[in-house]
């Protein structure tokens, strides 16, 4: 399963990337906000960081907008063409968009999904990716890693290619389940890639071997 880092931040998405762990990443206007920066140098910043896809998510919410956005986005970095992908809310008007991009090869990422026919509708419009929620799913009583499962399933039976991200990751368990089923992807919140570095038996082991290694060196 690869791995996307959910985060605007460049310096979080430079350790990760320093660290080998993932090949891709996604943001959304809340989390271009919280950086304070311009959107587009933000995405520009990212490409040349990580050789991968870079969801960058639309505001407006009618298609032809969508479409204009999205496409006024790509001109001003035509070298990161291939690398930036078009995250585009699930609704009517976004399900148009899709269609309209994907006939301009340009990838979309269907998000905000949250059964298991949204993902059927948005990858017959072409969706190249689409994300499933799985925590808040699991804020409203509802088995959000059940719903990764039924698309996985149902993508599989019906040879769909589009790449399934299991998206709103709560923690290093959400990761491992994805992981389990077979999702394609897991787009990971930096404090998460954290929680997943650490375990008290690495740290215990860890120290014990550098005490060792000071015992020795005093011999």
């Amino acid at each position: 399963m690869k791995l996307f880092v959910d985060t605007a931040n460049v310096d979080e998405i430079r350790r990760a990337a320093d660290m080998g762990v993932i090949c891709g990443v996604t943001t959304n206007p809340s989390l271009i906000a919280k950086e304070g920066r311009d959107f587009a140098e933000v995405i520009k910043e990212i490409a040349g960081i990580v050789d991968g896809p870079i969801s960058a998510e639309v505001i407006a919410l009618e298609a032809d907008k969508m479409v204009e956005e999205a496409e006024t986005f790509i001109a001003k970095m035509p070298e990161y063409k291939d690398n930036i992908v078009i995250k585009l809310p699930f609704c009517e008007e976004g399900l148009v968009a899709c269609r309209i991009l994907t006939e301009k090869d340009i990838k979309t990422n269907v998000t905000l999904i949250y059964s298991a026919a949204q993902a059927v509708l948005a990858a017959n419009a072409g969706a190249a990716f689409v994300s499933p929620f799985v925590g808040r799913l699991d804020d409203v009583g509802t088995d959000g890693m059940a719903l990764i499962e039924e698309v996985m399933d149902i993508f599989e039976v019906q040879g769909i290619e589009t790449e399934v991200i299991a998206a709103s990751i709560r923690n290093p368990i959400h990761v491992t389940k994805a992981a389990r089923i077979g999702c394609d992807i897991a787009t990971v919140p930096f404090n998460v890639i954290i929680q997943m570095l650490t375990h008290p038996l690495t740290a215990i082991g860890i120290e014990r071997f550098l005490k060792d290694w000071e015992g020795f060196e005093k011999k």
